[in-house]
C-alpha cells in the first residue's frame, strides 16, 4: 500500500493532528491540471495537498483540501463506527494517555471509552477534526 487518502475542508488543523500523533510532513503542494481530472473522474480538480509520512517511513497519509469542484457530503457529520466506509486509521502508540491528552489539545474526543483487551492491549478511538476517527493501541508489557 502506498497511502490512505483523507479529505478534509481545514488542511491545517488536519496536519497539526497528525503531526501530534507523530508523523512527519513529507510536504505540501497544489494540484491541478487535465492528467488529475482523469485520475479521479472529476472535471476542473484544484486541490492542496499535504503527505504525511509515519516515523518508520513505511505509512502515508494523503490529506486533501478541495477547491474545485465543491466538497460533496455524503455522510452524516460524526458518523459512528458502524456506518460503510473507511471509517478508521489505527495507531501503535508508546503512552496512550500522553497521546489522548495532547490530541485534546487539538480538539479530539473519545468516541467510546479506554478499554483493556485481555493482557495484550489498551485501545480506544479517537474522533479529530472533519470527524475523523483514528485509534489508538498500546501494547501492554
Amino acid at each position: 500500500m502506498d497511502h490512505v487518502g483523507v479529505v478534509v475542508d481545514d488542511l491545517a488543523a488536519a496536519i497539526a493532528f497528525f503531526v501530534e500523533l507523530g508523523m512527519e510532513l513529507e510536504g505540501e503542494m497544489p494540484v491541478e491540471g487535465r492528467w488529475v481530472d482523469r485520475v479521479v473522474g472529476l472535471d476542473g480538480v484544484r486541490v492542496d495537498i499535504a503527505m504525511m509520512r509515519t516515523p518508520d517511513g513505511h505509512g502515508r497519509i494523503e490529506l486533501t483540501r478541495f477547491h474545485a469542484p465543491e466538497v460533496i457530503r455524503g455522510e452524516p457529520e460524526n458518523a459512528p463506527a458502524n456506518t460503510l466506509g473507511i471509517r478508521r486509521i489505527m495507531f501503535a502508540v508508546e503512552d496512550i494517555e500522553d497521546v489522548l491528552a495532547r490530541l485534546r489539545a487539538h480538539g479530539a474526543e473519545l468516541v467510546g471509552e479506554l478499554a483493556r483487551y485481555e493482557d495484550s492491549h489498551r485501545l480506544c478511538y479517537v474522533r479529530g477534526p472533519e470527524g475523523i476517527i483514528v485509534a489508538l493501541a498500546q501494547q501492554i508489557r
